[in-house]
């Protein structure tokens, strides 16, 4: 944020040197002069220095709304890596990413050009439109596409250049939405091809009918169907677009390996890190501000403070609907389903937010909050569709909903003029019903085209190409296969690891001797203790007995607990003499007798969880001794508390020495 307020500060100390001192040299390469007038000032001159600094403002606002818009992809590339499974975070992380890359230079070459290359540029950042301007029609229907601006060639006409870079971030968050819904089976380079496909076909085509003066955009002043079709930032450009392609993508491609049980019913894959999922949210709402007041194009058009405040209640009360939706039908407010909730209310306000007043956006985040509880099992069981993070249920069916809320909801307070039309947006309940009739048209086209053509396209790249990995690889993560790297490779030991006693590693270990851990009061005894009667038991589990090599009863005892515990343990242990342990970082598993976990409203079956595993071995120490200290310190009356494995030793060999049986574990246990 600083480096933003930075760059606008910079840019606007420039354009107040521009206009009192405007004596520039720089030559345009189109033949453009942009140096002010010399002389006597004239009313034109005024007029013209005055236009260039409104214009001024409007390029600044434009581009760092752009900018803001970018870093949607950070948010998209952690809610997906939180809901899906460590295993393939690497992949899933690097999918958002690249997706960018490709989507930039594909719409940079020929997207542009198709969505936009008939609009003639945008008015209010002074563009003349030379580039473009292009708009091939089809008589009585309208524009279907625009054929010039390939590349940018030809021009550097800054409104152009400016309107370039905005659309394009746009388009880009269209071609990330599939990513969610296919991820974890997912081909890296089957995403490549598709993101080429969305940024230079799929996605310009229809955004020029809406927003390139295609006859999408035409139907009110050709047909007379209220003001033709009005998305305002993208409910159904980007989202419904974006949830349309992941549905077909994921109906080809198929659900996970496991997703669901013999009798249909979903398995539930919790994420991983939904933290991370959640921070993802929170940018992503933050940037929504820009995604939608940015679309005015207009620094002084001060309805961008109604787009921005509606924006803000429709996202926050989508995502209050589905934490206490969750909360009552399945006794916990799933912070999954929240942050979903809230995307769903930022998706549906998108189309109308300029449009409709604080009342009407709080409605429509309230039903979009709802329609994402409802869509995702119901989507997920009844249709058998697997879409890990809910990119259908947000982008499809809420992009849906918010194209139809204009239709409703418009209050005629804004929009005069749009599209070619007299009049402000009106929808049914202000007495346009035509006007709901343009909002079904859209979808109905968002569907064939959409769903339809994306549908073809990824059945023609699995035949040819092949959307999934091989089975072997999904079972084991796509990070190692896909990627060549692991998202979290701290638990493997490397070879200098293994060779940490070698000779030449000595002055590793001198250095490392000064590192020293001073366990902090946390790791004390737990304060808050449940009463005995209340209490679920330590089990304490004894095997056989086996034959000992010496008269001195050797005896190995386990205890498996939470991580959490352990420095505590550890000092328990010594404070009894136990100077010697192995302790291995283990991933433990279960479930409460009677009682049943939910995620995302999919009953959670095993869950494995971090636990750490202790060996000791004793021989003057009392076994019974060790038990109850480890009781003791493990004991909160809590799921969890942990096992104690209790096991007859056949012998012990000390390798350095070779001694045997009791004398091998002295100074040690």
């Amino acid at each position: 944020m600083g480096l933003l307020l930075f760059a606008a500060a910079t840019v606007a100390v420039l354009a107040l040197s521009y206009l009192f001192h405007g004596d520039s040299s720089a030559v345009d390469p189109t033949g453009a002069s942009y140096t002010t007038p010399t002389g006597n000032s004239t009313l034109d001159g005024i007029a013209e220095i005055a236009n260039k600094g409104f214009m001024g403002s409007n390029y600044v606002w434009v581009m760092i709304c752009g900018f803001m818009v970018f870093f949607f992809q950070a948010g998209f590339a952690m809610v997906e890596t939180g809901f899906t499974r460590a295993k393939n975070a690497a992949h899933t992380m690097t999918m958002n990413f690249m997706v960018f890359l490709v989507g930039a230079i594909g719409y940079f070459l020929i997207g542009f050009a198709l969505q936009m290359g008939g609009s003639g540029g945008a008015a209010t950042l002074g563009s003349g439109g030379s580039a473009l301007n292009a708009l091939l029609k089809i008589p009585g229907l309208g524009g279907i596409l625009g054929y010039k601006g390939f590349g940018l060639v030809g021009t550097y006409d800054a409104g152009i250049y400016a309107l370039f870079f905005f659309q394009m971030v746009f388009m880009d968050t269209t071609v990330t939405i599939p990513t969610g819904a296919m991820a974890e089976r997912v081909k890296y380079s089957a995403i490549i091809i598709t993101s080429f496909f969305i940024s230079m076909f799929l996605y310009p085509l229809f955004a020029n009918w809406v927003w390139g003066g295609g006859w999408l955009s035409t139907l009110g002043k050709t047909f007379g169907i209220g003001h033709g079709v009005v998305d305002f930032a993208g409910s159904a450009v980007v989202h419904t677009m974006g949830g349309m392609i992941a549905l077909a993508g994921a109906i080809v491609i198929g659900p996970r390996i496991a997703k669901f049980k013999k009798d249909g019913t979903a398995r539930a894959f919790p994420g991983h890190d939904i933290p991370m999922a959640i921070i993802g949210t929170i940018i992503l709402f933050f940037c929504w501000f820009a995604f939608n007041a940015g679309s005015t194009l207009n620094a002084s058009d001060f309805r961008l403070a109604v787009v921005a405040t509606n924006t803000m209640i429709a996202g926050a009360i989508g995502g209050l609907v589905a934490m206490f939706y969750m909360w009552v039908k399945f006794g916990k407010p799933d912070p999954s389903m929240t942050a979903n909730g809230a995307l769903a209310g930022l998706v549906a306000i998108t189309a109308p937010c300029a449009f409709v007043d604080g009342m009407a956006s709080l409605l429509i985040g309230t039903i979009a909050g709802l329609l994402v509880c409802f869509a995702v099992p119901f989507i997920e069981n009844k249709f058998k569709i697997d879409d890990p993070v809910g990119a259908i249920s947000v982008h499809g069916i809420n992009g849906i909903w918010g194209v139809i809320a204009v239709g409703l909801f418009a209050d005629g307070t804004y929009g005069d003029g749009l599209n070619g039309v007299a009049g402000g947006v009106r929808g049914l309940f202000y007495g346009d019903a035509s006007q709901l009739g343009a909002q079904l048209i859209a979808v109905l086209v968002l569907i064939v085209w959409g769903f339809g053509v994306s549908y073809l396209f990824f059945r023609f790249l699995d035949k040819v190409w092949g959307l999934r990995v091989k089975p072997e690889d999904e079972l084991e993560g796509l990070d190692i296969p896909e990627m060549g790297v692991l998202a979290y490779p701290s638990n493997m030991l490397t070879r200098s690891e293994l060779d940490y006693d070698s000779p030449e590693n000595a002055h590793i270990k001198q250095l490392n001797r000064f590192h020293y851990y001073e366990p902090s009061q946390q790791t004390k005894l737990n304060k808050e203790e449940v009463k005995i009667d209340q209490a679920v038991p330590v089990e304490v589990i004894s095997a056989p007995s086996t034959t000992m090599v010496s008269d001195i009863k050797l005896t190995k005892i386990d205890i498996i607990t939470r991580q959490s515990r352990f420095e505590a343990l550890k000092e328990a242990m010594a404070e009894i003499g136990i100077t010697g342990m192995t302790v291995t970082q283990v991933l433990g598993c279960g479930i409460q007798k009677g009682k049943t976990e939910y995620y995302r409203g999919a009953e959670t079956e095993m869950n494995l969880l971090p636990k750490v595993q202790v060996e000791i071995v004793v021989a003057k120490v009392p076994v019974r001794l060790v038990i109850e200290t480890a009781k003791r310190v493990l004991y909160t009356g809590n799921i969890g508390d942990g096992k104690i494995f209790v096991y007859g030793v056949e012998n012990v060999i000390k390798v350095r020495t070779g001694e045997e049986g009791y004398d091998a574990l002295q100074n040690e246990a």
